[in-house]
């Protein structure tokens, strides 16, 4: 085990790079204040310094919203703003440190407004019901209700997040007037919308369907459900929000 300090204050941390990333690229991001306590206690339980991008997102940040709020990436719990919870609540992390703690699945990093979720697979992916390698991002779709494989670590998947080609990515998951739909959400919010992103109904027309703001809780929730109802096995933990 290593103690705060030594994952805190080391000789070269990611963040100052990492900070002109986020101001160069082309993606809008909002960079909610960390929660200094909160941040320290998450960084002490996962046990990666500060020279890693998670941990620098960690330390430093509150957490990151993407393309205004269509993304949230997870950071060390914002005292500004307690809407969007830290990577610690997101994963259930112990209260105080347990070294045998592990995330069962793997370590839920982001969600976005429909219910994707973004999660790091643990040492034993397959077992989870979860392609890809360990280490390597995976993504829950809301619209396939399937876990899918990214085939990147976390630094690289900032990096794409990043890049500008989430309109690629999301291709087919937005209609028009998405922005101003994230943009007035609550960061504790998601989109329901119906019929529901898996239908036919919602890839024949995706700009007929009804939306509303919920709290993201319940979007993860009625994909959960569903996804458990229709698919070969349960899509496992998509994080407390």
């Amino acid at each position: 085990m290593r103690e705060i300090d030594e994952l805190a204050d080391v000789d070269d941390p990611a963040w100052p790079g990492l900070q002109e990333a986020l101001a160069a690229g082309p993606v809008p991001v909002r960079v909610l204040p960390a929660d200094r306590d909160e941040a320290r206690r998450c960084l002490l339980q996962i046990q990666i310094t500060a020279r890693s991008v998670l941990g620098a997102l960690v330390l430093n940040t509150g957490g990151l919203l993407l393309d205004d709020g269509w993304v949230r990436v997870f950071g060390g719990g914002s005292p500004a703003d307690r809407s969007l919870p830290s990577l610690g609540q997101v994963n259930g992390f112990p209260a105080a440190f347990d070294p045998a703690w592990r995330p069962a699945a793997g370590l839920v990093v982001g969600h976005d407004v429909v219910g994707g979720v973004f999660a790091l697979n643990g040492h034993d992916p397959a077992a989870a019901g979860r392609p890809g390698a360990p280490g390597q991002l995976t993504y829950f779709a809301p619209d396939t209700l399937a876990w899918e494989p990214l085939r990147m670590g976390h630094s690289a998947w900032v990096s794409w997040l990043l890049s500008g080609r989430l309109e690629t990515f999301y291709d087919g998951l937005r209609w028009p007037g998405w922005r101003e739909e994230a943009a007035a959400l609550t960061p504790s919010q998601g989109i329901s919308v119906v019929p529901f992103l898996w239908t036919e109904e919602a890839h024949a027309d995706l700009a007929a369907t009804s939306r509303r703001a919920v709290p993201m809780r319940e979007v993860l929730g009625v994909a959960a459900d569903f996804a458990t109802q229709m698919g070969p096995s349960t899509p496992g933990f998509l994080g407390e929000a």
